[in-house]
């Protein structure tokens, strides 16, 4: 298969990926028992020269239990009884996950209240003061 091509910028070169390929469990009659076709996808994030370091960090963030302590992100894909699809399917994984981690997040600015809000909350205050007062003090007789 050919490079694997995440974003305009970052492609990932098939000598990057390394791929294994396990019995499946599932569906598939016999073939289950006798054909290798549940594929894990490993690609070593810490020490690729395709990532940029910021995307780098991202990704070794949110690849959660796929990352090892090596730094290799191990992606499988059992769902077909095709081992070429299956193939696919752990591709498209690792590129969905390099994809989330090229995605910057904006900033978030916190809004000040306005005037008027804190006026309001400021009266609220005082009525519901007023009437725990009112309810506590008993006028003499």
């Amino acid at each position: 298969m050919p490079e694997l091509r995440i974003t305009s910028s970052i492609v990932i070169p098939e000598g990057e990926l390394s791929e294994s390929f396990i019995l499946s469990s599932g569906a598939g009659g016999q073939n289950v028992n006798k054909v290798a076709s549940a594929v894990q996808l490993r690609f070593d994030a810490l020490h690729s020269p395709s990532l940029p370091d910021s995307v780098r960090v991202r990704l070794m963030q949110i690849a959660g239990h796929r990352l090892t302590k090596d730094g290799v992100v191990i992606v499988a894909a059992r769902e077909s009884r095709d081992q070429a699809r299956n193939r696919e399917i752990a591709r498209e994984r690792l590129a969905e996950l390099v994809r989330r981690a090229a995605f910057v997040p904006k900033k978030r600015k916190p809004t000040k209240l306005s005037r008027a809000v804190k006026e309001r909350r400021f009266e609220s205050k005082q009525r519901h003061s007023r009437t725990k007062r009112l309810r506590a003090a008993k006028p003499d007789d």
